[in-house]
């Protein structure tokens, strides 16, 4: 989906609550099938949200790879990480990061490199990430300083990344107790099970918001721009709908 189509159809999802909210003043019944579509209008518009953030993710990889759009290196938005916040400003998440380095798989490890000729693991994360528009030092124990901490693998998310004690070694964690880096000299960038414990770790680092952060942000902020104050039933129901999906959604 292109992302005027995606706009297009937050803006339908939109009208569409707005109509919603008119409909609340009716009968307890009308206010109850209201509820209904309010869940079902807040399905579409975090699915479509979803979709924005998946798309945009393609597009970075489809850009790197093919050298396509107006920048192959990097997208138009660059932000810095930063220490102890995330990089929101690229519209960046976990899984892009995922997506993003999946494209460097089979790259020979080269000490120092950076590019598809060889690159380290700091290397790798450096691109993958400048490859989305977010600026991050080159060497693990700066890395390690980005963004916010993660208490434990428990907690991690895709795109999160791992650095063990001694801070000699940095892995991106794919999901599914599995990880992408660049390993030593002889091998090549791959994915494979997480061999750390917690115990083995010094931080895990989120640069940029997890796949479940953004869908969250997406859909409160959807809520947030067809609120209004003259309809405060209209935006408990949507609010009560909204923390349905959520409930569903954990389950």
């Amino acid at each position: 989906m292109s992302i005027d189509a995606v706009l297009s159809r937050i803006s339908e999802i939109r009208s569409q609550i707005e109509t919603l909210q008119g409909s609340t003043a009716g009968t307890a019944a009308g206010s109850a099938a209201a509820s209904s579509a309010a869940a079902s209008t807040f399905a579409d518009a975090l699915a479509t949200e979803n979709g924005a953030w998946s798309g945009l993710g393609a597009a970075a990889t489809s850009a790197g790879t093919t050298g396509t759009g107006p920048s192959a290196a990097a997208p138009a938005t660059s932000v810095d990480a930063g220490r102890g916040t995330l990089a929101t400003g690229s519209g960046a998440t976990g899984d892009a990061v995922v997506a993003a380095a999946k494209k460097y798989l089979g790259v020979p490890y080269v000490f120092g490199g950076e590019t598809r000729a060889g690159m380290d693991c700091s290397g790798l994360v450096q691109t993958v990430f400048k490859d989305l528009g977010v600026t991050m030092p080159r060497v693990v124990p700066d890395q390690a300083d980005m963004g916010v901490a993660v208490p434990s693998l428990a907690q991690a998310q895709p795109g999160d990344l791992i650095v063990p004690r001694g801070e000699g070694h940095i892995v991106i964690y794919v999901g599914d107790g599995k990880v992408l880096h660049a390993p030593r000299p002889g091998k090549d960038v791959r994915i494979v099970d997480n061999w750390y414990k917690d115990s083995d770790i010094a931080t895990i680092r989120r640069i940029v918001p997890s796949g479940q952060e953004a869908a969250a942000t997406s859909a409160a902020q959807v809520a947030r721009s067809v609120g209004a104050p003259s309809a405060p039933k209209a935006t408990d129901v949507q609010m009560a709908a909204l923390q349905s999906l959520f409930a569903g959604s954990a389950a």
